[in-house]
């Protein structure tokens, strides 16, 4: 008999990936997405009309923080695997529009929470982001390190749903796994990251932004691998008291988090060249200082999850950012 996951934020870009994997696996899938204007919603059209056309698919659409919105799809579908990964994305963005961080991430999350407390299922798997590592500078990150120097208040909200969703994982036994995502990357991804803008910029001759004056390094993590990554934890639901090597397990709670990414770092000037090279021409390069909330560098610990679920692929940035650009050039008729 198949499995139900519920998936939250199906229509999104990681969301979409995931919801392709799960159905290829045989998962009966419900995915939850609330269309919002952050980015292009064709884009997000797009993708839940192509997760719909798998018979194994029902699409729904509607916020997050609705009240009673997400507590209503549990009880109807009681889900044997809830995967959460709606949020309002971006670090730059939540300085303009604080409040739909409050919203989304806090409230939201919330309703997840709630809804998994009335009607557990078998995991319960949220998606944090390696900005919560803000101000640190010991590098790998590892989950173990302390993280309470966010930098951005996108960084902030998702910090605090790890808290939140530690409380209910003691207080109700719910066995909880926490991701923190390092610069995912891949066909259909985000217009607001910088692969997406760098290529449109290129192919149109307008010039690039490039912050901190190029000075910055960034763990680049191709969307196959990370969703691979969740698809094997989603089978590997924390217990109190079973902690591997380097575990970031709660001693009081079914509870842990957990880096996906790549565990190896790139240069941003590497980057900008590997999109070159795909595109085929140069860009127009504009020297920038840092923006605020941001970070110089990020790089993965990836001990942990190679404990818990072995080695994951690593894709190539130059492999990743061509597939990127021929999904671009495709989609866009570019």
């Amino acid at each position: 008999m198949s499995r139900t996951a519920l998936v939250t934020g199906s229509a999104g870009f990681i969301g979409y990936h995931l919801c392709r994997r799960l159905l290829a696996d045989g998962f009966r899938v419900v995915g939850l997405d609330g269309m919002t204007a952050y980015y292009d919603v064709a884009l997000k059209q797009r993708r839940h009309a192509m997760l719909s056309q798998s018979p194994g698919f029902t699409a729904v659409e509607g916020l997050l923080e609705a009240p009673g919105l997400v507590a209503g799809l549990v009880a109807t579908e009681v889900p044997d695997v809830i995967i959460h990964l709606a949020a309002q994305a971006g670090v730059r963005y939540s300085i303009d529009a604080p409040r739909s961080y409050v919203e989304a991430n806090l409230i939201g999350t919330f309703e997840i929470l709630e809804a998994a407390r009335a009607h557990p299922p078998q995991h319960l798997l949220i998606a944090s982001t390696s900005s919560v590592y803000g101000a640190n500078t010991a590098m790998p990150y590892a989950e173990t390190d302390k993280a309470d120097t966010q930098m951005s208040f996108y960084a902030a909200t998702k910090k605090a749903t790890e808290a939140m969703a530690h409380s209910y994982a003691h207080l109700y036994d719910l066995p909880t796994t926490m991701f923190r995502f390092f610069t995912v990357y891949g066909p259909w991804g985000r217009p607001d990251m910088a692969l997406f803008k760098f290529t449109k910029a290129i192919l149109q001759g307008a010039p690039i932004e490039i912050y901190n004056h190029g000075d910055m390094l960034r763990d680049f993590t191709y969307v196959d691998d990370l969703v691979e990554g969740i698809r094997r934890l989603i089978d590997t639901a924390p217990v109190v008291g079973a902690a591997v090597e380097g575990d970031s397990l709660s001693p009081v709670a079914p509870w842990r988090v957990v880096n996906i990414g790549n565990g190896a770092p790139v240069k941003l000037m590497d980057f900008v060249e590997a999109i070159e090279a795909a595109v085929g021409r140069p860009a127009i390069r504009e020297y920038l200082p840092m923006q605020p909330g941001d970070v110089p560098a990020t790089w993965a610990a990836t001990g942990l999850i190679e404990q818990l679920v072995g080695a994951l692929p690593r894709t190539d940035i130059h492999d990743g950012v061509r597939r990127f650009v021929a999904w671009y050039r495709d989609y866009y008729g570019a």
